[in-house]
């Protein structure tokens, strides 16, 4: 694949629901790209369609009109955990390595990996009723990461925890993305969250759900950054600002 092609792209797709004489228009000849390692973003007000190109994204539905191209494996990462909750957090991971084809004998070793990797080392043994909130969206994470994908889609991820929880799962996500160069399509109502993790935003607008406006954040993707150093850049108040203004634009539109 060469790299100057884009791993998403949709072109003036448009979904319906509903009876087919009265159907209910959700998303509009909405069209999108994200190359390689990007960090794309969708922000917008609730029924606007965010979470819909997203599902269309993961193969979880299908257009009325337009094409998706996805090009490479994907993850997908909902705002609730949706864990096993007869399963251990180990056995929760193992189950997304069988199916992904990892051996029994290999497991183990691979599901303590992802723990460490999204900072819940030795918790295999653990029931998934026992882990907080912010540990059981951590081991979704991990369980999204089993599959080895290419493409990581997060729906509102880290909506339902509390503020440092959500901090915390931001920087992690961040410094995951780039030190892997996974590509991510993120969904979020927050126009801080979006500057906060994205490379490039997309601004959607209801009515029926289309794509309004664009926004690239030109601060530093690189791993070693912190979120509170992007806090602390001068610019990041700005974009907020313009980013939040943008939106409630397309909210009252």
């Amino acid at each position: 694949m060469s790299p100057a092609e884009p791993d998403i792209r949709l072109r003036d797709v448009t979904v319906r629901y509903g009876p087919p004489r009265n159907p209910v228009t959700a998303v509009a000849d909405a069209s999108l790209t994200v190359r390689p390692g990007e960090f794309v973003v969708l922000v917008g007000p609730s029924g606007c369609g965010k979470t819909t190109l997203l599902r269309l994204v993961a193969g979880l539905e299908q257009p009325a009109a337009g094409t998706v191209e996805v090009r490479r494996a994907t993850g997908v990462v909902f705002q609730t955990p949706r864990l096993f909750p007869w399963r251990t957090v180990g056995g929760n991971l193992s189950f997304a390595l069988a199916r992904n084809g990892v051996a029994r004998a290999e497991r183990p070793a691979r599901v303590a990996e992802l723990l460490s990797l999204v900072g819940l080392p030795g918790m295999a043994g653990r029931r998934t009723w026992e882990l907080s909130g912010g540990q059981q969206q951590r081991v979704a994470i991990a369980r999204a990461l089993a599959t080895e994908p290419q493409i990581l889609l997060m729906d509102e991820p880290f909506a339902a925890l509390d503020a440092f929880t959500r901090e915390r799962l931001q920087e992690e996500v961040r410094t995951l993305a780039a030190s892997t160069g996974t590509t991510v399509l993120f969904v979020t109502h927050s126009a801080e969250e979006a500057v906060l993790l994205g490379s490039r935003v997309l601004v959607m607008a209801a009515g029926p759900g289309r794509i309004v406006d664009e926004m690239t954040v030109p601060l530093p993707r690189a791993a070693a950054t912190d979120t509170a150093a992007l806090r602390g850049d001068p610019r990041f108040a700005a974009l907020r600002a313009e980013l939040a203004a943008v939106t409630r634009a397309a909210t009252a539109a």
